[in-house]
């Protein structure tokens, strides 16, 4: 809790939470690396996109308490822009025509994190001055607007999708085009987002943040401007969403309404509650969970949605913290 005579200071974690999450770290580590001798990559890739997009989520959820029901909006926009700048690479708003050729799969991948943060500030903008089940209809309403826009808009091609996307070579010489480099370069942006999240959450701003969470009046009281901090976490969140979106594009060579879909936000919130909310590795375990369901199971049809709720009742009854979260209230460590 922040003490009213004096601004709130960092404060280190101690030593046994600090082994703890580094020897967590470094298992995670090994498996990533090791997990294309016993796993289809281009699984584990699809998982690893979806891992960060339900960490991005935990960031805004988990570390400033803001539930929102429209997160699909930044995986799906920076996923079409991506796809659209490695296909095409044109921009056409209104009469201006800007046409720069196909860009390499670094520079789209930039374009579409650039594209979700731009609309994780308006949207932001909007919505962080209401608080509870307003803020979360309004994100909810703001994300059916922008599923409507790419549902209309020329270049993402209605219901089609953008297809074919070509993977190209990163940096003029990683050709993203031999499954195993592209799982890495994936494993890669995984582990340096995951790192910025940890850093970002145990940080200065990171305890404001939690401060806020935990009791907005008094962290107003102590003359922080919350507004902004919170619209600066949701930016950074949709930036990591906007990542996750154009990564999965670039992977799967195509970028499509699913991603954008109302449906795609509730299961954000499914995988961050099933790993464990306010954890750093409980929403990316919750994500492969879910996408390991889906893929698998997928000879059920249907019955595999019934499967996750079951599931989803089963954590919520036993593993009230997510699975992450007992396990480490359990070993009383920090994950």
């Amino acid at each position: 809790m922040l003490d009213a005579a004096q601004p709130a200071t960092p404060v280190s974690a101690p030593s046994g939470a600090a082994r703890s999450e580094q020897i967590a770290f470094a298992i995670m580590l090994a498996l990533l690396v090791l997990a294309p001798m016993a796993v289809y990559p281009f699984f584990m890739m699809t998982a690893l996109c979806f891992a960060l997009f339900a960490c991005a989520f935990n960031l805004l959820v988990g570390y400033v308490g803001l539930l929102a029901f429209g997160h699909a909006m930044f995986l799906g926009i920076g996923g079409y822009v991506s796809a659209h700048m490695a296909k095409v690479g044109n921009i056409e708003i209104g009469p201006l025509h800007v046409n720069f050729g196909p860009l390499s799969p670094e520079l789209a991948i930039l374009c579409g994190v650039g594209a979700a943060g731009l609309l994780g500030l308006v949207t932001g903008a909007l919505a962080i001055r209401r608080q509870g089940i307003y803020f979360s209809m309004i994100t909810l309403a703001l994300s059916q607007m922008i599923y409507f826009f790419c549902l209309q808009a020329p270049f993402t091609h209605g219901e089609d999708g953008i297809q074919a996307v070509p993977q190209g070579k990163m940096f003029g010489f990683i050709d993203l085009s031999n499954q195993n480099t592209l799982y890495y370069v994936v494993v890669a942006i995984f582990i340096l987002s995951f790192l910025a999240i940890h850093r970002i959450v145990n940080s200065p701003f990171g305890d404001i943040l939690k401060a806020i969470r935990e009791n907005e009046p008094r962290a107003i009281s102590l003359g922080y401007k919350v507004d902004q901090y919170k619209l600066t976490a949701f930016i950074l969140s949709a930036m990591l969403a906007g990542l996750a979106g154009a990564t999965k594009a670039i992977v799967a060579q195509n970028a499509s309404l699913t991603d954008v879909h109302w449906s795609m936000s509730g299961e954000v919130i499914l995988m961050t509650l099933v790993g464990g909310m306010g954890t750093i590795f409980g929403p990316a375990v919750g994500a492969i969970i879910i996408i390991a369901m889906q893929n698998y199971l997928a000879g059920f049809g249907q019955w595999v949605t019934v499967i996750q709720g079951v599931i989803f009742v089963a954590c919520v009854l036993a593993f009230r913290r997510g699975i992450i979260g007992e396990i480490a209230n359990r070993l009383k460590i920090s994950l």
